[in-house]
């Protein structure tokens, strides 16, 4: 099948690389002329498992990157894999949806014959229907249950696993109320669906948006009911990890999600629950419990800080900062917690000095105050004190000998030798 995404980011890139592993040929439209080259030179413009030796065996031969909107004319099916990023009051921010489907219009106006538009971006209800398919129909002269043909199908990936979340999902969603788009989206995934584990499921195009938020507003739930046990089993001095995994032997609830910590970030957590807030609201309803969900999560950094601080003066102390990802296995930093405590640190005198296996030089432009070490080890050498912020494999059984003071506060509980330390202390255990 020919496919044109829009998009190069995370979601289009790791797409694509998926799409032509599956044997589509597959054209990505960027307009960031780097990215284009970095592609096209065989490589992969972002960290993440998996990734790199598809874009390099597939380069120029089922994938290539443009950065020409005309090349959607020589494909039978276009993925909008698109940022969505948040107003400050939460809500989604459409203007590059907007102007990519201008240009998706205009392009398709030399188009003859039908072409289905897929909407892969998360947006909220009523944004397939009434953003993108009256755009992408005013400026093609294409016609929306005519010649063009829409649906939504949310993505469901995770950073670090993104390649294997998308060649072996739990579900396929599709949302349209045409026959030619479900049956475009049918050929898209045909391997895909042939796994028995795999669920497809056919919906509404409004269904199949609420859907991913529906999905995150769920786990993000979890996670910070979690995180709300793990304080209180602190406070009884309970370890929440032994609690917590009794709970998850109940086949109603599952061990996934249940690791109590410093909370969750990313970029689709914060940015999926606000903007379902944020949309809430405009809806009249009062999203209460989403509001608490987001409280409990904020809180967790500065409870680490203050955790550290019954042990190490803060102020003129130099305290080592182990992760800066907000999750193992990748570089993405957004709405990362460990930038949140460093945030704490600084406010409190303390002078930080961070490592992370992968992201320092996406957190460097934000932070050029800070030190930043080139190993873990180098970190704690002279610390008085330490947090563990990012759970990477790398940081279990650390050596903390060089450090000035041998206190750790660990906000992931990694494997740690408690010997080697003067204070140990978890965030919720």
């Amino acid at each position: 099948m020919n496919v044109s995404i829009i998009g190069s980011g995370y979601v289009g890139t790791t797409i694509a690389a998926c799409l032509a592993d599956l044997g589509h040929d597959v054209v990505n439209i960027e307009i960031d002329e780097d990215i284009v080259e970095t592609i096209n030179a065989g490589e992969a413009p972002i960290h993440e498992a998996g990734l790199a030796e598809r874009i390099a065996a597939h380069a120029g031969n089922g994938l290539r990157a443009t950065t020409d909107y005309g090349a959607v004319r020589d494909t039978d099916l276009t993925l909008l894999c698109l940022p969505t990023p948040q107003n400050d009051d939460g809500s989604l921010d459409l203007a590059i949806m907007r102007a990519a489907s201008e240009s998706l219009g205009d392009a398709l106006a030399e188009k003859e014959g039908d072409h289905v538009v897929v909407v892969k971006s998360t947006v909220l209800p009523g944004t397939t229907e009434g953003v993108v398919g009256p755009i992408v129909q005013e400026r093609s002269g294409k016609r929306v249950g005519g010649d063009l043909h829409l649906a939504m199908n949310p993505e469901f990936l995770r950073m670090s696993t993104a390649v294997a979340d998308f060649l072996e999902p739990d579900k396929v969603v599709v949302g349209t109320d045409s026959s030619v788009a479900r049956g475009a989206v049918r050929e898209l995934y045909e391997p895909i669906l042939a796994r028995e584990e795999t669920h497809l499921v056919e919906t509404g195009v409004r269904e199949a948006e609420l859907i991913k938020y529906a999905n995150n507003a769920f786990l993000a739930a979890k996670v910070s009911l979690v995180n709300e046990l793990g304080n209180i089993s602190k406070a009884y001095g309970a370890d929440a990890y032994e609690v917590l995994d009794a709970v998850g032997l109940d086949d109603r609830i599952s061990d996934r999600f249940l690791r109590s910590g410093l909370g969750w970030g990313g970029s689709c957590f914060p940015k999926d629950v606000n903007a379902i807030r944020a949309g809430a609201r405009e809806q009249g309803y009062d999203p209460s419990l989403l509001d608490a969900v987001v409280e409990v999560n904020d809180k967790q950094p500065r409870k680490l800080v203050d955790l550290l601080e019954a042990e190490v003066p803060l102020e003129g102390a130099r305290i080592a900062v182990l992760g800066l990802s907000f999750k193992p296995g990748t570089d993405d930093v957004r709405k990362s917690r460990a930038l949140d405590v460093i945030d704490y640190l600084t406010e409190r005198g303390a002078s930080v000095v961070a490592y992370d296996p992968v992201a320092t030089e996406n957190v460097r432009p934000d932070y050029p105050s800070i030190e930043y070490a080139d190993s873990a080890s180098e970190a704690l050498a002279g610390a008085d004190g330490a947090v563990v912020a990012t759970d990477w494999a790398e940081f279990d059984d650390l050596d903390f000998s060089g450090m000035n003071r041998r206190v750790l506060v660990d906000g992931r509980r990694i494997a740690v030798d408690e010997g080697g330390l003067e204070v140990y202390e978890g965030l919720t255990w």
